[in-house]
């Protein structure tokens, strides 16, 4: 992400948006709710919001669909909840959370989980919900090209790199993607994370990434951390990413920051590139992302008081 390719005024609305999300999860944990239902509230949030790859904002696949993933896990009990590949649920991270509270199972796809979704009175919406000009404009710019977009990026995230030289076509540059996710701390000492995504642009052929895969892109244990990850979903997998945190720290005695960065690394090493956030059971909290990368993020503590950020170089 370089700074010269967002405008200030898109700019503020991340943040707004983000605050928005931050605010609306503080305010269930700061009544006594849990971490988990604060996770569901904040990316209901922007699961809403266009602006976003996940929900309404989610991006189409190649045959001009919204496929949209999610999961979500609760830290005290290891329980956790996904669905993949669904067209018709309007805030799939709910259906995540029905598959734990409502059902034996931990992931359901499809026409399955959408049928799941209904019977548990989940709201669900026609199709073109989920449809938006830019993403549709996306989409045919990625057909042009014959290639498959990362949903946060833009030319430099083509997996297809015969891309890479495309980098000044304006649209692509000026509109940034991003699976959303949430991590929580409540105050009776559970950690929980959630992952909602709409993949890549132009994906192809039931392409499941990481968002919905627990201990790839989602992984919550009150022994230790609770992680959700965004970028280069096959490499998450490959590197069991948001687990390997957990093991790093709870088994290899690792800090949450040097645990990030190890997997990370390890990302990097067979050419993946992404972030993470992450809150240990001490309500330490940290945001990792691989170097030349950018990653919409923030955090609210105790203080009620939401701090976000965009760039690399940010802190909060």
């Amino acid at each position: 992400m370089s700074r010269g390719n967002l405008d200030p005024e898109t700019e503020k609305a991340y943040h707004n948006r983000l605050e928005e999300a931050l605010k609306a999860g503080y305010d269930i944990l700061a009544t006594g709710g849990s971490s988990i239902d604060a996770v569901v509230k904040a990316i209901n949030i922007m699961e809403d919001e266009p602006m976003f790859n996940a929900g309404r904002g989610g991006v189409f696949t190649n045959d001009g669909r919204v496929e949209l993933d999610s999961s979500i896990m609760d830290g005290k009990t290891l329980k956790a909840g996904a669905v993949a590949g669904v067209t018709t649920i309007k805030n799939p991270i709910n259906a995540a959370h029905a598959v734990i509270t409502k059902s034996r199972h931990v992931m359901l796809a499809g026409v399955g989980a959408e049928t799941f979704a209904a019977a548990q009175g989940l709201e669900i919406v026609d199709p073109s919900y989920f449809r938006t000009d830019l993403r549709w404009q996306q989409l045919l710019r990625a057909r042009e090209r014959d290639a498959i977009e990362l949903d946060h990026d833009g030319p430099s995230g083509m997996l297809d790199h015969r891309f890479m030289e495309d980098l000044k076509d304006p649209f692509m540059n000026d509109v940034k993607y991003g699976t959303v996710g949430a991590v929580a701390l409540d105050k009776h000492g559970n950690i929980a994370a959630g992952t909602s995504t709409g993949g890549l642009t132009n994906k192809r052929y039931g392409r499941i990434g990481d968002a919905p895969i627990i201990g790839a892109g989602t992984y919550a244990n009150n022994e230790a951390v609770a992680v959700s990850a965004t970028g280069i979903g096959e490499m998450f997998i490959r590197t069991a990413a948001a687990f390997q945190i957990y093991a790093r720290m709870r088994f290899g005695g690792e800090t949450m920051t040097n645990a990030i960065q190890n997997t990370l690394n390890e990302i990097m090493a067979i050419d993946g590139y992404g972030g993470v956030i992450a809150i240990d059971k001490n309500g330490n909290y940290t945001a990792g992302v691989t170097p030349g990368s950018g990653m919409y993020r923030g955090v609210i503590g105790p203080d009620g008081k939401p701090r976000t950020a965009i760039f690399a170089d940010e802190t909060f």
